[in-house]
C-alpha cells in the first residue's frame, strides 16, 4: 500500500484507530476543528489537542439532491453528536440517502474511505460516519 494522507488535519490515521483531533481552549472549553490564534469563546490564548470519541448520534440531517458538478447525489449531510457531547459536521456513509435508512437519534460510528489517489499512488483519506451494527 502506498502512502495515505488525510484530507483535513483534524483526522489522524498514523498513530493507531483513525480519529478526530479538536483544540479545546484551556481557559473555557470551546472546541475548534480548524487552528486557531485565539479562542472565539473567551480570547484565550492556551489550547490542547483532544481525541474526539468515534461514536455517537445523528442530531440533524439532510438528503442532498444538488451538489457542485462531478458531486455524486444523493447523499447525505448531517450534524453527529459524539458520546463524549463533540458535534461533527459529516456526511452519512454505508446506507442508502432516503428517509427510510435515516432517522434522528441513529448511532453511527466513525469510518475512513479513499477519497482519491495521485499519480505517485499517495491515497487521500475522507471520514464520514456509517450506521452503527449490533
Amino acid at each position: 500500500m502506498g502512502k495515505q494522507v488525510p484530507i483535513v488535519d483534524y483526522l489522524v490515521i498514523d498513530d493507531g484507530p483513525p480519529h478526530l483531533v479538536q483544540h479545546r481552549c484551556t481557559t473555557c472549553g470551546a472546541g475548534y476543528f480548524d487552528r486557531r490564534n485565539a479562542c472565539a469563546r473567551c480570547g484565550g490564548l492556551g489550547f490542547e489537542a483532544v481525541s474526539v470519541g468515534d461514536s455517537g448520534e445523528i442530531r440533524t440531517f439532510t438528503i442532498v439532491h444538488r451538489a457542485a458538478p462531478n458531486v455524486p447525489t444523493p447523499y447525505i449531510s448531517a450534524v453527529v453528536e459524539t458520546a463524549d457531547g463533540v458535534q461533527v459536521k459529516a456526511n452519512i456513509l454505508g446506507t442508502d440517502p432516503d428517509p427510510d435508512h435515516v432517522r434522528l437519534s441513529m448511532p453511527v460510528r466513525l469510518t475512513t474511505y479513499v477519497a482519491g489517489t495521485d499519480d505517485d499512488g499517495t491515497e487521500a483519506i475522507g471520514f464520514g460516519y456509517e450506521p452503527k451494527t449490533a
